[in-house]
């Protein structure tokens, strides 16, 4: 959903509607010509005081540990417990700020105030249907709370459910008829319904209202590109433009556009001013990747791009964003070609690195790939991504000592790179130096506990070891909790119940991971073996027949299975 209007955040709207407004009715209070020592007083004072100090430090836990203390004296201030849900926000402790909201509305169950922040709490952590039962029995009590429609009404357009945000922004115009921002989501609705006519007439009467605003004239240019009306389409673009010479988001699509009616020379006017603004404003690149990569806009990436290097070939950041877009459309020898122009001192240096180095890869360059590596290192030898790149291209070509010794230098540069640790974990299994693989596999799960890769990866080659299966069936366990449907790790389960003889469910696993990845020749095979020990001669004859179709190499040990059950004799 777009939205035209200033956002407010979470704490802020607990600021704004809660605490801005009870602040003088809940502070605790002294009467006149009656100071109090806070260090002498009940402690309230105190502790309230103290949490604001350590608050204003960025000290959080203190702050609500003071902030709990003062409640404890005095249990019935609501001021104090509304800052207490104002610190557990900040520490994104949602749970927390539920539970003394939850406390107050037990007591108090229709105030307005707290059930504002209720359901923005609620809304939060996406617990939608009871954020819509607390907003409606918000706007029963007070149906003049605008900001309340606002956010019901984004819930419903957020589930689609466009018949009842409209009756929401329709109750909003009822109390607020000059309410600009009802009028938009109501002329949103009616685009998404395919109503042309009844959006057209929702976003006039916004600019009607709000005639400086520019989202009802982006949404009117989409409208009007569907209908064809070109005159009208390049009106509003022009319009934006006088109001804000600035905008480049009006600039760019209008030269696309232009592009697309062929208007060519008003188009190329129009980039090569992008191109040359981009040197100085970073958001022009930033825009085109908002409009076109990001949404994986390619064809249209690649006409915009083109444009804007017109002026500016040198341009580090629109050759990185040129290597995006063709990249994108698998164009493979043309994104490394701009990659490649994307200078040392550029903000896009490093990521641009890591892109030549999976290209390089991709289209089987390991020379070229190692060479401008080793480039790159000799000019910035700082450069772990460098350094880790290399070693996987010597990983590549199998020179292991080469790669261990890249990843060496790419740790002491980074010795805590969980990434780093499982490629030379990678390296070592495939030097067969096992225990060594295993070693950098428990390092990786030190420094990441959640790293599923690293959680599989290790459980998988205890499980070909025939060792600690049991510790195997846990770590692969564990990875499955953060990829559930990841064929891999449901194969190294599977593989791990057949090393324990539990051929049932080796196979249960073993067939879903064949189901996730019909074209791996080692889970084709995996499951060859489970039937055969299942006496299923013919289906595991099926799938180390499928395997050897897939496989390049390493085909000796399946062919042997192969003759063995065809011939029932030996190699």
């Amino acid at each position: 959903m777009k939205k035209v209007f200033i956002k407010l955040t979470l704490a802020g709207m607990v600021i704004f509607f809660i605490f801005g407004c009870t602040f003088a009715r809940d502070v605790p209070r002294v009467q006149k010509d009656q100071p109090v020592d806070i260090y002498q007083s009940d402690g309230r004072y105190y502790y309230y005081i103290e949490s604001q100090i350590q608050q204003k430090k960025g000290n959080l836990d203190q702050a609500i540990d003071f902030l709990n203390k003062a409640i404890e004296i005095d249990p019935g201030a609501a001021f104090l417990k509304k800052e207490l849900v104002v610190l557990y926000l900040q520490k994104k402790d949602h749970q927390k700020a539920l539970e003394i909201i939850e406390g107050q509305l037990h007591v108090d169950p229709d105030n307005v105030e707290a059930l504002v922040i209720y359901g923005r709490i609620q809304q939060t952590v996406k617990q939608t249907d009871a954020a819509k039962k607390t907003y409606l029995k918000i706007l029963a009590l007070n149906p003049k709370l605008q900001n309340i429609y606002l956010f019901l009404g984004g819930i419903y357009m957020d589930e689609n459910n466009l018949s009842e945000a409209r009756e929401i922004y329709q109750r909003l115009l009822e109390h607020f008829p000059d309410s600009y921002i009802g009028h938009f989501f109501i002329g949103q609705i009616f685009a998404r319904q395919g109503d042309a006519e009844a959006a057209e007439k929702e976003f006039q009467k916004t600019l009607e209202l709000r005639p400086d605003l520019e989202g009802p004239k982006f949404e009117l240019i989409d409208l009007y590109k569907t209908t064809g009306k070109a005159g009208d389409v390049i009106q509003l673009y022009n319009d934006i433009l006088q109001q804000n010479p600035g905008q480049v988001r009006a600039a760019m699509e209008l030269g696309y556009y232009f592009h697309q009616i062929g208007n060519i020379e008003e188009a190329d006017v129009l980039f090569r001013n992008l191109g040359t603004r981009s040197n100085t404003d970073p958001e022009v690149v930033k825009t085109f990747a908002q409009l076109y990569l990001d949404p994986k806009k390619y064809d249209a990436a690649i006409v915009v791009i083109k444009g804007l290097l017109k002026e500016s070939e040198d341009s580090s950041d629109l050759q990185y964003a040129a290597g995006v877009a063709y990249d994108g459309k698998e164009d493979k020898e043309i994104a490394l070609k701009h990659f490649l122009q994307v200078k040392p001192d550029s903000r896009f240096y490093r990521n641009a690195v890591v892109h030549i180095a999976f290209l390089y890869q991709d289209l089987k360059k390991n020379d070229e790939g190692i060479r401008f590596l080793k480039e790159v290192i000799q000019k910035h030898p700082d450069n772990s991504d460098a350094w880790m790149y290399l070693g996987s291209f010597y990983e590549e070509v199998e020179d292991f000592p080469q790669a261990e010794q890249a990843l060496r230098q790419a740790l002491k540069i980074d010795p805590d790179s969980p990434k780093i640790y499982f490629r030379l974990g990678v390296v070592y299994d495939k030097w067969d130096r096992k225990d060594d693989s295993i070693v950098a596999m428990k390092q990786v799960i030190r420094l990441d506990p959640q790293n599923a890769n690293a959680l599989n990866y290790l459980g998988y080659t205890y499980a070909d070891l025939g060792r600690n299966l049991d510790e195997a069936e846990h770590l692969i366990k564990e990875a499955l909790k953060y990829k559930p449907d990841d064929g891999y790790i449901i194969d190294s389960l599977g593989w791990v119940y057949f090393k324990k003889g539990m051929i049932k469910e080796a196979l249960l696993y073993l067939e879903k991971a064949a189901s996730l990845v019909p074209d791996d020749p080692i889970i084709l095979e995996h499951l060859g073996d489970a039937y055969l020990k299942a006496n299923q001669n013919d289906k595991a004859l099926e799938y180390y027949q499928r395997s050897l179709l897939l496989r390049k190499k390493d085909t000796a040990e399946i062919e042997k299975k192969i003759r063995q059950l065809t011939t029932g004799k030996g190699p």
